[in-house]
């Protein structure tokens, strides 16, 4: 039997305004966001997370000079045709001094230490076998063999790392192997976050409220982006408070958050309270479930993005508009979002008119090696549960009004404890 949909809604079904496709109100979030310009030095052991202001160019070219690639013996070939017994002239290990082999000799040499002058291969340890002060070999080594000739890795002038580039641990550590200390990055942008409503509650919960699960939430969610967070606290539904509030952290931030009151009820004061306190207000309702009410504007300087209340709704609404925001802000490329394949594995009728996404959990690979996903929930956008046990976020087009078994998914999948350890 087919799944049915389910939805609490927003609340702003019957307006008869058009909604916007899902690109034209990502352009119009992107729109409203001016890259920060500031930069700032940082040691290279603190820039991972953090974004590149400039080009890193590799002073030297890497190796620095030949080394061995193996534990063994350093020969000239010319030497070993003529016997595969050498007696053994000297050993050197990584980070002494370059040395001479002596003509007709072998040196004992480990993985990293330089290429002694007059060496042109080294015969790995595996076919080796030494006795005494000599040194026998099972294979007649080759010109080259275990050798990583200097510059062979990376020419001098090299670009490590491009300006908008964010920096990763595997970044950090091919720029301290280049003996890169510092690291010129944007600022750190300043993101404030707001939840709305007199039904979320402080300590002890009164009854009829609830617990504010999205203002952790996002500032979570920007920290992990990189970004400085201000818990701004809970707007009453209030429109007077509401606008002095908006007022105070007018050109404090580069990005303001709020959840909730976006929509139209008669509650709803976000929009109103935004240009009473001299803001600007573009385009609220986007053809997505979840996460049609959503309001981008700016607050002076600052880009102000108006998530909606229902929790999951938010969350989405996150990743496809406020992470592009924060990306763009830090002078990066937004990424795409959900742009990896995989196949359905479950069957869906829907409505169609909106785009939807919606948890999943990967159950198993298709023969061609694609991740099958499974559907979780019931299209409701006021629960999270269903992410406790995601494996990421899928996306179905506007158009798309039927899923069968085996029918191309797009997906995003979350970065797991598993991934990493």
């Amino acid at each position: 039997m087919l799944d049915k949909m389910q939805d609490t809604g927003c609340g702003c079904d019957s307006i008869k305004q058009p909604l916007m496709p899902l690109k034209t109100a990502l352009s119009l979030a992107l729109d409203r966001v001016t890259p920060v310009t500031e930069t700032e030095a940082v040691s290279v052991y603190k820039c991972a997370g953090r974004v590149a202001a400039e080009a890193v160019i590799s002073a030297e070219a890497m190796p620095f000079f030949d080394n061995s690639a193996m534990d063994g013996f350093a020969v000239n070939t010319a030497d070993s045709q003529s016997s595969n017994r050498l007696p053994i002239s000297a050993e050197i290990a990584a980070g002494d001094a370059p040395s001479v082999l002596k003509p007709g000799t072998a040196v004992h040499i480990y993985t990293g230490a330089p290429i002694p002058s007059g060496a042109n291969a080294v015969v790995m340890s595996e076919h080796s076998e030494q006795e005494g002060d000599t040194v026998v070999f099972s294979i007649p080594p080759r010109e080259g063999d275990n050798i990583r000739r200097a510059g062979s890795d990376q020419a001098k002038g090299t670009i490590l790392l491009h300006p908008g580039q964010h920096i990763a641990a595997h970044h950090v550590g091919l720029l301290a192997a280049n003996g890169v200390e510092t690291c010129l990055v944007r600022r750190h942008i300043r993101v404030g976050v707001f939840s709305t409503g007199d039904e979320l509650a402080t300590q002890p919960r009164r009854p009829g409220q609830i617990h504010d699960a999205n203002r952790p939430m996002l500032m979570s969610l920007c920290v992990q982006m990189g970004a400085k967070v201000t818990d701004l606290g809970v707007l009453p539904d209030d429109l007077s408070k509401t606008t002095k509030a908006f007022e105070r952290i007018r050109d404090r931030f580069d990005l303001v958050l709020t959840s909730g009151a976006v929509s139209i009820g008669g509650r709803d004061h976000i929009r109103e309270a935004l240009i009473a306190a001299g803001g600007t207000l573009d385009g609220w309702r986007v053809a997505l479930k979840p996460g049609k009410p959503i309001a981008f504007g700016r607050l002076g300087h600052t880009t102000f993005t108006g998530l909606p209340g229902n929790p999951f709704a938010s969350f989405v609404d996150f990743h496809l508009f406020v992470a592009p925001q924060i990306a763009r802000l830090l002078g990066a490329t937004p990424r795409t979002f959900a742009t990896h394949h995989a196949n359905s594995g479950f069957e869906w009728a829907r409505k169609a008119g909106r785009a939807e996404v919606f948890p999943v959990t990967l159950t198993e690979h298709s023969p061609e090696g694609l991740p099958i996903l499974k559907r979780l929930g019931a299209s409701v956008s006021a629960t999270l549960f269903p992410l406790a046990e995601a494996d990421g976020l899928a996306i179905v087009s506007a158009e798309t009004d039927r899923l069968a078994p085996g029918d191309r998914l797009y997906w995003q999948p979350f970065l797991s404890l598993e991934d990493l350890l």
